[in-house]
């Protein structure tokens, strides 16, 4: 590991040691421009700048390969979105909205006269329960629940997020 790299993950660590345990998250290390996910190799890195803050394993929608084009189809979207909502009562232990489907994604499901679905998020497991099988969702992202706690409290409305094959 770069000692760059090492330094910045050894900050956020630090930050998010000081999270409560009472459901309010906090972070306090450098701001997190963006995110990038990979979906291949399921990894997800969270970016101040060109600094990798932090670094999740993830699971991906039930037909991981692929942009996601139509409703149902459990894919996950690949392009560039923003974090646009945030979803504190979500049946997945929190949840950040994905701005998919943009302008693009919708003609081109019009196009072929389906729907692009939508409610993209990056989310934890469902209240109560851990999944045990790979790339349970519906074309969403999910990490585990501790870890969606951190990136809640890093990311903000507005980030931008790429998701690549």
């Amino acid at each position: 590991m770069k000692r760059r790299e090492f330094g910045t993950l050894a900050a956020a660590a630090l930050a998010l040691g000081a999270c409560s345990s009472g459901g309010v998250f906090q972070y306090n290390g450098p701001r997190i421009t963006s995110v990038v996910v990979n979906k291949a190799p399921r990894r997800m890195y969270l970016l101040h700048q060109e600094d990798i803050v932090a670094k999740y394993n993830f699971d991906l929608g039930f037909e991981p390969e692929g942009h996601k084009r139509f409703e149902g189809d459990g894919k996950t979207p690949e392009g560039t979105y923003v974090i646009d909502r945030r979803n504190p009562n979500s049946r997945f232990h929190l949840s950040l909205g994905i701005s998919y489907p943009n302008w693009h994604d919708r003609a081109f499901a019009a196009a072929h006269g389906k729907d692009p679905g939508g409610d993209i998020f990056i989310h934890g497991h469902p209240n109560g329960k851990t999944m045990k099988k790979p790339d349970w969702t519906l074309g969403c992202i999910a990490v585990h629940n501790h870890e969606m706690e951190q990136i809640w409290a890093m990311v903000e409305t507005g980030t931008l997020i790429t998701i690549r094959a």
